[in-house]
């Protein structure tokens, strides 16, 4: 690993690396918690590409207040350094204060937060807090350059913040939160838990237990906790404890808007004095488990990225498309006029229509008895598949089906309706599309991999194009972008591109630490 203090080295060094560079800044002090976001930054898809990472070691003058703990913060380069290179870091910057505010911290162009996000949790009590660490971290964006920031989910206002930060100026880098790391007893690891004699800290272990018995009690549905009660009922439980209570607050998770009770993904977070340290805490409070809907045009690649997306999340995957296909299928082996929709109403009922996963976790769908699989991706289905589902007979069945499916949450489903009819009140949604020509590409490619003859570019973009038109113009449940639905554009990117976009979304609604990722 490379230590190194000045700007112009760490310029040098990103432009002759070739490889990807994951980024995690940190203020120094750094412990097990560290160290394990940057194991999770040296993860790549395969060990050819595997990620360079670089760590910054810096304590911002521009994020303590007046009586704060600058001067004092712990620090230790040569400890910092040994755990970094022991983490599998490639680089350890860590400059001085002069060094990267050469013009001196009075005449450097700071970044303003808007105030909705300081106007809540640790904004409220550090004013101007944010405003630096936004400064400091598009700063050291600009030197370093990196493909992925990975930041701990224990400071979450700050994620969120740093979020909305790249988004809005549109910086080329992805934001990664990783789950917040804690130590045997639970107390969460932070570099002012070395502050704490060992009876502080005994005492400091009620902050997490108590947030945590918390949300024990909100999943068991008490509905004394579905109102303010629980605020109240948290800051009194902490304070009995012995604990200096600076804020106890219920806010959106992905936005911090303040919530008088608990709804969708919510967070109840806290911070309390405990002897000389001031120590933040929250807990993840979620009714159901998280569903996700991808919606999008045919050819968009939606079933393939939806089912990878599904295991990667350990999410359970609900594909509409088959479910419609399966129904075109039995249509048309029942000799069945697929426009006539009083032809198709008397098929439906008594159906039996069942999806499972065969032993190497591929798709089974069956309908009545017959195993489709297979059939139901030939042709003649594709072709008539959208004429059969504009019937509100076939999508009044099938989404009630896929609602009763989808009760208890915990499930990725695709289709072209999902996030506007299905599941209207999902925590995300995706429409993914691709242009025309991209589309009647990949279809191309599908039919000749399945066997079947390839008709002209040309008369595929023209299906396709028309296809489209029925979906967007058909009465009942026309193809339409939810209007809180995130578009994604798969055209030029990859499967795991595509993949870990979807991740990436799904995570700056529902944190790791309240839906793990069962690789991590």
């Amino acid at each position: 690993m490379q230590l190194i203090t000045s700007c112009r080295e760490l310029v040098h060094w990103r432009r002759s690396c070739r490889a990807p560079v994951h980024f995690v800044p940190t203020m120094g002090a750094l412990h097990h918690g560290h160290r394990r976001l940057i194991e999770r930054a040296g993860l790549g898809p395969t060990a050819a590409s595997a990620p360079q990472v670089v760590v910054s070691v810096f304590v911002n003058p521009l994020q303590f207040a007046p009586g704060e703990d600058f001067d004092c913060y712990p620090a230790s380069l040569s400890l910092d350094a040994a755990l970094a290179a022991a983490a599998g870091a490639a680089l350890l910057f860590a400059p001085s204060v002069a060094e990267l505010y050469p013009s001196g911290v009075e005449e450097l162009f700071q970044l303003q937060v808007p105030k909705a996000l300081q106007a809540v949790l640790c904004g409220r009590s550090r004013p101007g807090h944010f405003n630096g660490v936004a400064t400091v971290v598009a700063r050291l964006l600009g030197l370093v350059r990196p493909d992925r920031l990975l930041l701990g989910e224990k400071d979450w206002q700050q994620l969120v913040i740093l979020r909305r930060l790249v988004s809005e100026l549109g910086l080329p880098v992805a934001v990664q939160g990783c789950a917040t790391v804690r130590d045997s007893d639970g107390l969460a690891t932070s570099s002012r838990n070395s502050y704490l004699q060992a009876e502080q800290r005994s005492l400091a272990l009620a902050l997490p237990r108590i947030l945590a018995a918390m949300r024990r009690r909100f999943e068991a549905g008490e509905a004394a906790l579905a109102s303010h009660n629980l605020v109240a009922e948290t800051r009194q439980r902490l304070e009995s404890a012995g604990l200096m209570v600076d804020y106890v607050e219920l806010v959106q998770a992905a936005t911090l808007l303040p919530l008088a009770a608990p709804h969708g993904v919510s967070l109840l977070a806290a911070a309390v004095f405990c002897g000389p340290a001031r120590l933040i805490d929250h807990t993840v409070l979620m009714a159901s488990a998280p569903i996700v809907a991808i919606d999008g045009p045919a050819g968009a690649g939606k079933s393939t990225v939806t089912r990878a997306f599904a295991r990667r999340l350990g999410l359970i995957y609900l594909d509409t498309g088959a479910m419609y296909r399966a129904v075109t299928w039995w249509v048309l082996s029942q000799g069945g006029d697929p426009a006539a929709a009083d032809a198709v109403a008397p098929l439906l009922e008594n159906l039996d229509l069942r999806l499972s996963h065969g032993p190497e976790g591929e798709q089974l769908v069956s309908i009545n008895g017959h195993e489709v699989s297979s059939a139901i991706r030939s042709p003649e289905v594709t072709a008539q598949v959208s004429v059969v589902a504009a019937h509100s007979c076939v999508r009044q069945a099938l989404t009630r089906q896929q609602q009763a499916m989808g009760e208890r949450g915990g499930l990725v489903a695709e289709g072209r309706d999902i996030g506007t009819a299905v599941f209207p009140a999902a925590d995300l949604k995706v429409f993914l599309t691709a242009t025309v020509a991209e589309r009647a590409r990949r279809r191309a490619l599908d039919l000749e991999r399945q066997g079947f003859a390839v008709p002209p570019l040309d008369e595929l973009e023209a299906q396709i194009a028309e296809r489209d038109h029925r979906d967007a113009s058909r009465e009942q449940s026309p193809l339409l972008m939810a209007d809180d639905a995130v578009e994604l554009v798969s055209d030029g990117l990859g499967i795991e591109a595509v993949i870990q976009a979807l991740v990436d979304l799904f995570r700056e609604r529902v944190p790791e630490e309240a839906w793990p990722d069962p690789a991590a």
